[in-house]
């Protein structure tokens, strides 16, 4: 049996009848068995449903029909996205026995377009933090160096794709939360632009920057499962109607003459020496495939770290209001109501997602909402326009996507800055709204993973996907 599979082989297999969708299903949940325990990707499966949806492809191969576009393809679903059925804790107490009863769009799409839903992937609690070390369901440790973090939030999408727990994955990314782990592990990710895929059915930490991706072996098999769950959707408002284009048709085109932004700001101090010069070396690749690559200025950078932790959990803090004991989750019985609340978010919430609390409500409250969180929402803007006036000047946006690589588990969970400061040059996108890829761009001389990112104009995915294809097939992931 193949090591990697991917989307493709997937159903070259399936339709030869090498293998049934159901032997697939069972040999996934084989290898999960036997790797799960060690590196904690998973917190539930959702065995008879995937059984279920297999049966429904063998079915659909016997009687001779054509496969739909993700038909027996075996795939994990981040826990903060809703699943009809299955437990959905986001990585918290509070959420322990919850079982939705309906399915978020995007996976919804996903087993439309016949993929078989493997089971839901640990994150940090409420998707924040990255370092997927704050979960109340322990750490996920990384495939590629088990005494270090995956990344976060979305580490355990990231841990189970390189692993070959599953063949592609999706995660959220709210400030850095699919490329930043899709870089530690060494594989593609990608958030599209804000508005591209539908959050209905996400369970939400801020939401004007949460945004919902793909994790995969290829930047094809990105491009195909972004294809499946992007597009409007009538029930979320902030969906986009922007037409979706074929990825991955678009994936194939030339990138000879493309302009490649390349800005300073993102190589100063705090960047490791042997990311530097994989990203450095990445560009220069690049360049020897026809693009053209110009020196940018994004002047606000600087202050997009404060910026994201000022809107980021003004909106955190009004999102889990609703974790209150009453209507659902996890509740701590006191004769007073606002007992009942205290021992109930005591209880429920972990260190980090209190934190984040109490500096939301301390932005939003009377007195300082004006000195930051508007002043917070005006750098926002100034951020945005950075990326718009480049994308005057340039086709795509490359950088480093972490500053560092895989740190140690434990490295940095008693010093929260430093851990935030790992997002340096991801919040900068999703403050903006636009769509970024991490691809993987060779290895430090340790052997860990380094991410190249690009980013491209709002709605440009296709442009940024064709850029990582190209760079893929060149081999810019070796080395």
């Amino acid at each position: 049996m193949a090591s990697s599979w991917t989307i493709d082989s997937v159903k070259e297999a399936l339709t030869t009848k090498k293998i049934s969708a159901r032997e697939l299903t069972a040999e996934f949940y084989r290898r999960i068995a036997e790797k799960n325990p060690a590196i904690n990707g998973y917190l539930a499966l959702s065995q008879e449903r995937a059984y279920a949806q297999a049966d429904k492809v063998d079915a659909l191969i016997a009687s001779g029909k054509q496969l739909p576009a993700l038909g027996g393809v075996p795939i994990a679903v981040k826990d903060v996205l809703s699943t009809r059925g299955t437990v959905t804790t986001c990585g918290s107490k509070i959420l322990e026995h919850y079982v939705p009863p309906y399915d978020a769009t995007a996976v919804k799409r996903l087993e439309e377009a016949g993929a078989i839903l493997l089971g839901k992937t640990n994150c940090d609690e409420f998707a924040m933090g990255s370092s997927n070390e704050n979960s109340a369901y322990g750490p996920v440790k990384n495939p590629v160096a088990p005494d270090r973090v995956p990344g976060g939030s979305s580490g355990g999408s990231a841990a189970v794709v390189a692993a070959d727990l599953a063949v592609a994955s999706l995660g959220t990314d709210t400030g850095g939360s699919i490329r930043q782990p899709g870089a530690l592990c060494g594989i593609p990710a990608m958030m599209g632009s804000y508005g591209r895929v539908s959050r209905y059915g996400l369970i939400a930490f801020a939401s004007s920057l949460d945004r919902i991706g793909p994790f995969a072996h290829s930047v094809k098999d990105v491009a195909a499962v972004l294809q499946v769950i992007a597009g409007r959707d009538a029930n979320d408002s902030t969906s986009t109607t922007a037409p979706v284009p074929v990825y991955t048709d678009e994936i194939g085109k030339p990138v000879k003459g493309m302009r490649i932004g390349v800005p300073r700001d993102y190589f100063a101090e705090g960047l490791d020496a042997g990311v530097r010069s994989k990203v450095e070396a990445g560009i220069e690749l690049l360049k020897q495939l026809g693009c053209e690559a110009v020196d940018i200025r994004m002047p606000h950078t600087d202050y997009a770290i404060a910026t994201y932790y000022i809107i980021a959990t003004a909106e955190a803090s009004s999102n889990l209001a609703r974790y209150d004991g009453v209507r659902f989750g996890l509740r701590v019985d006191d004769p007073t109501l606002l007992g009942m609340y205290r021992k109930t978010r005591g209880a429920g919430f972990g260190p980090e997602v209190k934190r984040r609390i109490v500096l939301g409500t301390y932005v939003l409250s009377a007195g300082y909402y004006d000195a930051y969180y508007l002043k917070g929402q005006k750098v926002r803007a100034l951020i945005a326009q950075d990326f718009r006036d480049a994308f005057q000047k340039v086709d795509a946006i490359v950088t480093p996507t972490s500053p560092i690589p895989a740190f140690k588990l434990g490295e940095k969970t008693a010093d929260p800055l430093a851990m935030y400061l790992a997002d340096i040059y991801t919040v900068t996108g999703s403050l903006a709204g636009v769509p970024g890829i991490s691809v993987p761009c060779g290895n430090t001389p340790q052997g860990l993973p380094v991410g190249l990112q690009m980013f491209g104009p709002a709605f440009g995915e296709s442009q940024i996907l064709r850029l990582a294809h190209a760079f893929e097939q060149a081999g810019g992931n070796r080395g």
